[in-house]
């Protein structure tokens, strides 16, 4: 089963189209402040992108599908995957193990296809140190304390309990925004998947990630 969702197949092979690699759009912030919600526009509204989907411990929530969502396998199997290095990175997050699959992330890139990752700051920093050129990263930030607060007990997945754990959390998990290459506050929706999608545009436009500019460029010096 792939953990890439929402896959596209190659189009044709056009001369005058320039390839290019694709990226690893990561996107952080603290429980509450808007990322998932950012995340599912951008994979609704752009087709070039693709949602990793993390293997995890966790029990599955209401509504949530296997192989869509995440795999949910158990603790032994999580373990093997790490021995056996086949996970980008991995973290433990209110005592559960969540991790990303390697194989099929390396695979879209090298097709030239996006995956978005909607991880903590524990997997950025282990993404960065393994894949830094491939990655753009953003740090989703709320408006406010209080408003991080309302969303936590409106979204009413989380027991209170749960809910002041996240709170409690935030502090430090915003503190980790140094370690990324773009920061949005979130305080429209609509507004911040604007700013998402503007950093995608200039991302794709980077020289080093048009793998196939060389090419093009020669086609037009010999007036091709």
């Amino acid at each position: 089963m792939t953990a890439i969702a929402n896959g596209r197949k190659a189009g044709a092979h056009d001369p005058f189209r320039i390839t290019r690699r694709g990226l690893m759009l990561v996107l952080s912030s603290p429980s509450g402040a808007g990322k998932s919600s950012i995340a599912r526009e951008i994979l609704e509204t752009d087709p070039e992108v693709e949602m990793s989907v993390s293997v995890t411990t966790r029990p599955r929530r209401p509504g949530e599908v296997d192989g869509r969502d995440y795999h949910f396998i158990d603790a032994t199997d999580f373990n093997l995957m790490v021995n056996r290095d086949e996970l980008l990175e991995h973290a433990k997050v209110f005592g559960n193990y969540y991790g990303t699959p390697r194989k099929p992330v390396m695979d879209a890139l090298a097709e030239g296809r996006d995956v978005l990752f909607d991880i903590d700051w524990q997997g950025t920093q282990q993404l960065t140190e393994r894949t830094a050129d491939d990655l753009v990263r953003i740090f989703i930030l709320p408006p406010s304390t209080a408003e991080l607060e309302r969303r936590l007990q409106t979204r009413a997945q989380d027991p209170p309990d749960v809910v002041a754990q996240r709170m409690a959390k935030a502090a430090d998990e915003m503190s980790h925004y140094l370690e990324y290459d773009w920061v949005i506050v979130n305080r429209s929706l609509a507004d911040s998947v604007d700013q998402v999608r503007a950093i995608l545009t200039s991302e794709r436009l980077r020289r080093r990630r048009q793998t196939g500019l060389s090419d093009f460029v020669k086609g037009l010096r010999e007036g091709r």
